[in-house]
């Protein structure tokens, strides 16, 4: 009989509040229109963590939506805001796909997938219908969201894309192309132009180079180099778009002015050269920090900028007002003026330079007089990224930093005063009001414990220690500690013991949250400690090669000044085992009747526990064990090494019964399932520095399951008293729990779906690098790429064709006979349309391609060789005369007329299949339109009545806001009581 066995699964994750993978975004609460996601005054925090994207209430600290794909398990690297629609956010994978996420409902609303590479960079334009993003493979990428298709792909930047901005031309005025007429109809004007145009791309790379493309004519237009020195890191645009800035290394900013007015003149002109550059470079800034700027932000006002790099500061520059200018400017005017004078003593005023008395215009002024550093904000922690919160009722200036210690920090700067703006050089005192850096740890987590009844969890990193509510996810406690190597919760479940790197034993009371007591137990760090299976004492081992045991007593202490005595929880040392190297890890066995030691010589150790004497020897690793773990039943000892290996060892004889090649890196641990209820005692679990935790049998020596869904190398491992679930804490600062479900998992079938991985993994692969041979290097090719998923939808719509087209005739025969003979059988057809409730060939067909995902269908579609195009075109047809689904039947219609144009021309066959779909296809397009009209028609009839009704819902947000705003000088009309 095959054995099965019980499957663990990816249940939760905690105590990671952000990613140093992705940047952080903030968003106000009046966008919340949901009552559980308005929050408390401070705004939301939107981040990456790991595979999910957290929103943060950034006041209280507490979590209030997870966005999470099942499809998907690759780091969010990028998040960005639609400025049109404050509930609308891309956000982009580190696998190269891109999903736009909403944030009232906290679903995908699309998934892009178009790059080989993780996403850098994603811009929104001024309507919000337009998305750039821009990639690790250099790529940057235009996607149309409403019709969910990528538009093109831009080729010419030689390394990875570090910013993108839309540039719009058109003037954002309500009125900004030109009177309306009477029915609310744009006239034709100037404007139309520029509208339809597409507007212009600003992009940089690390290659150092900043290009102006042309979205219209999909080329590039300008390039520039943005950095006198190496990389450029970063890009920020102004609010008003009249000017760009480009960081990069040494903590150098480059300033450029853009000349809008001479884009909107270049998209009116039909063809020529551009007589100038809409680029201009204004001069140079240097921050403080003299590392790789790596963001650089504008303030929605656009009069402050922020820069950070990797350090644990925020730079703040503020743009002077041109009256600020002016005066800066006549102030070294009158200086340069002096100095001349003195230098020209006794000669004639009409000798002087002609400068003097020239005034400087402020387009001309050096950029350091207009912006001047303001304040530098220290932070926390280094920085990740930073995000200004703009709040309508805060006058002060408030950034929320993203820090890549697992923290979020608001923080407040009070804005420059007017009257004392240009005397006043002193520095801003600024506040941390809010901070969100309870529910995780600052470090890396580097031991877990659980309680007897795997309630609690404790985990422990340098400087803290954390309780966690193993149900709730809740940090219960959080006490302070030194470097903590390892930690154990006492019998009783009150008092936790952490060993440091100091050589010392940390004992601390849950309770009262108190540190009880400190013992000086070794000289060297404290590697390991295992508390006795008599729950009356524990050992720790160490450094300085030596084991020590300690008994736990409880003693009377009096309280100084009066005759009452307290009890206190001590250790007492009772023995000391010495060896000759140092100890990474030890364990009492369950009948604690042994012990074993790990030593730094790749040995491992095994004493008795009563006598203290050498029982066995255990040789074969190459390099030191990390780790090891005894079974239940004190038959089998499980070894991990730095060397990859984990390795099954007999207790009885010392006997090496296997050797795994586990892992891809060292294996930090392996633990045993505690017992042997459902005869898996036997069976193990290891974690690696790999990213993965994977499940073996002892006994059959094969691998049941692999665990994946760690971004880092993971460092520690806790299976819990039942063996129903485990956790493990890994690099990404994140806590994750597996649970066991009750699925049943057979080796062979898992061992089918790995080879089925790694064959869609090459295959992936291979038609990447299809992708490169076959393309010849323009600057703007299709935005596609193929994908397992888009290749097996190719292949089911080939096969829905083929029945399709034998179905067709099957039933075209049927109805023709039925008309001769009445009562004539229905023939045997395809199981696929029976199972689907005896659905026409022409409907399941449409039911196949509805099922493709609307990004996905282009690509689809280009597996379909030339001689399924005829058949395609037939129910195309079918479907144009019935009506059936308009729009997708024009988008397939469309895109295979554009790819295979030059043969279908070519093709006698075509031109018939092509005049009855134009007639079909016309007509019911004609009644389309007809509907729609029909439609706006009665909407702008029900507008006019309401506005009759003399109701005020259906105001424009903008315009009723400007006139509010008007009316706040005004005074208020005074009434006459006439009585």
């Amino acid at each position: 009989m095959v054995k099965s066995y019980l499957k663990y699964e990816y249940s939760k994750t905690f105590g990671l509040i952000t990613s140093a993978s992705s940047n952080a975004v903030w968003s106000p609460d009046e966008n919340a229109t949901n009552a559980v996601l308005r929050s408390s005054g401070a705004g939301r925090a939107l981040v990456g963590a790991d595979e999910e994207v957290l929103c943060w209430d950034v006041k209280k600290g507490e979590l209030l939506s997870r966005w999470r794909d099942p499809a998907c398990s690759a780091e969010v690297t990028v998040i960005a805001g639609s400025d049109t629609d404050p509930d609308v956010y891309a956000v982009g994978y580190g696998d190269g796909s891109i999903r736009i996420w909403d944030l009232r409902t906290t679903t995908v609303i699309i998934s892009f997938n178009g790059h080989k590479s993780a996403i850098t960079t994603l811009a929104f334009d001024r309507d919000g219908v337009h998305l750039a993003s821009g990639s690790r493979d250099t790529d940057i990428t235009v996607w149309d969201l409403v019709a969910e298709v990528g538009l093109f792909k831009l080729r010419g930047h030689k390394d990875q894309i570090t910013g993108l901005r839309f540039l719009s031309t058109v003037d954002e005025s309500p009125n900004r192309n030109g009177p309306n007429n009477a029915d609310g109809q744009l006239q034709e004007g100037l404007g139309n132009h520029a509208e339809d145009h597409g507007g212009y791309l600003l992009s940089t790379s690390k290659d150092a180079l900043i290009k102006l493309w042309d979205i219209g004519s999909r080329h590039c237009v300008e390039t520039h180099v943005a950095q006198s020195n190496g990389e450029c890191w970063s890009m920020a645009l102004s609010s008003d778009q009249s000017g760009v800035i480009t960081a990069g290394n040494d903590g150098e900013l480059k300033v450029w002015s853009i000349d809008l007015a001479g884009l909107a003149r270049a998209t009116e002109r039909i063809s020529g050269k551009p007589s100038n550059l809409f680029l201009k470079e204004r001069g140079l800034l240097y921050r403080q920090g003299k590392d790789r700027t790596i963001g650089v932000n504008f303030h929605p006002n656009g009069n402050y900028i922020g820069a950070h790099g990797s350090e644990k500061a925020v730079e703040i520059w503020r743009v002077r007002s041109e009256g600020e200018v002016q005066k800066s400017l006549a102030r070294k005017r009158k200086r340069r003026r002096e100095k001349l004078l003195s230098a020209h003593e006794g000669q004639a005023g009409s000798d002087l330079p002609r400068e003097i008395n020239d005034g400087e215009d402020i387009a001309s002024a050096d950029i350091t007089d207009v912006i001047m550093p303001y304040v530098i904000v220290r932070t926390g922690g280094k920085v990740r990224s930073m995000s200004w919160a703009s709040h309508k009722s805060s006058r002060n200036l408030e950034i929320m930093v993203a820090e890549t210690n697992n923290q979020l920090e608001l923080w407040s700067i009070p804005t420059k005063a007017k009257e004392k703006s240009a005397k006043s050089d002193e520095i801003p005192d600024y506040t941390r009001p809010f901070s969100v850096d309870m529910p995780g740890h600052r470090t890396d987590v580097r031991a877990l414990a659980l309680s007897s009844d795997d309630r609690m969890l404790v985990s422990a990193s340098n400087g803290a220690l954390k309780i966690w509510n193993v149900r709730t996810q809740s940090c219960i406690r959080t006490l302070e500690c030194g470097y903590a190597l390892c930690a154990a919760f006492l019998p009783g479940d009150k008092i936790v013991v952490a060993g440091n790197r100091n050589g010392e034993l940390e004992l601390f009371d849950i309770s009262s949250s108190t540190l009880i007591d400190i013992v000086k137990a070794h000289e060297g760090p404290t590697w390991t400690l295992h508390v006795h299976p008599d729950g009356k004492s524990m050992a720790t081992g160490s450094a300085d090669k030596s084991v020590k045991f300690f008994n736990f007593e409880v003693i009377q202490e009096q309280i100084p000044g009066t005759k009452r005595s307290t009890p206190r929880f001590r250790l007492a040392h009772t023995r000391t085992l010495k060896v000759t190297d140092d100890i990474l890890s030890l364990r009492f066995s369950p009948d604690s009747r042994l012990i074993a030691l790990a030593l730094l010589d790749n040995t491992v150790k095994v004493f008795f526990v009563d006598s203290l004497k050498l029982f066995l020897n255990l040789y074969g690793h190459k390099l030191p064990v990390l780790n090891m773990d005894i079974s239940f039943d004190t038959k089998l000892i499980v070894t991990c090494s730095a060397d990859k290996n984990v390795r099954l060892w007999g207790l009885d004889f010392g006997d090496c019964h296997k050797a795994f090649f586990a892992h891809q890196d060292s294996i930090m641990q392996v633990a045993f399932v505690p017992h042997n209820q459902d005869g898996n005692g036997h069976h193990f679990f290891s974690a690696s520095k790999d990213r993965m935790i994977k499940y073996w049998d002892g006994d059959k020596f094969e691998q049941i399951q692999k665990l994946e869904g760690h971004q880092g190398e993971i460092w520690a491992l806790a299976i819990s008293r039942t063996g129903e679930f485990i956790v493990s804490a890994s690099h990404d600062k994140s806590i994750r729990v597996w649970n066991q479900t009750d699925e049943q998992i057979f080796l062979e079938e898992e061992r089918e779906k790995e080879l089925e991985e790694l064959y869609e993994s090459t295959l992936s692969a291979s038609l990447e690098q299809d992708e490169e041979t076959g393309q010849e290097k323009s600057e703007a090719v299709a935005a596609g790429k193929q994908t397992v998923e888009t290749l097996m939808a190719g292949e089911k719509i080939a096969e829905a064709l083929e029945t399709g087209l034998e179905d067709l005739q099957i039933m075209r025969n049927y109805h023709h006979a039925k008309a001769i003979q009445p009562n004539t059988a229905l023939p045997a057809r395809d199981p696929i349309y029976l199972a689907h409730n005896s659905i026409s060939a022409e409907a399941y067909l449409l039911y196949v391609f509805q099922k493709i995902k609307v990004a996905a269908l282009q690509d689809a579609l280009l597996v379909l060789s030339f001689d399924k195009i005829a058949a395609l075109f037939t129910f195309l047809r079918i479907w144009a005369e019935r009506q059936w689904n308009m729009p997708l039947t024009c988008r397939i219609l469309f895109f295979m007329l554009k790819t295979h144009y030059k043969q279908i021309v070519g093709s006698k066959q075509m031109r018939g299949l092509l005049d009855g779909i134009r007639l079909d296809l016309r007509s019911s397009l004609e009644r389309q339109k007809d509907e729609i009209g029909f439609n706006l028609a009665a909407l702008r009839f029900v507008g006019r009545r309401m506005g009759e009704m003399g109701r005020s819902e259906y105001v424009d947000e903008h315009i009723f806001e400007e006139e509010e705003d008007l009316g706040k000088g005004k005074k208020k009309r005074g009434f006459v009581d006439v009585a």
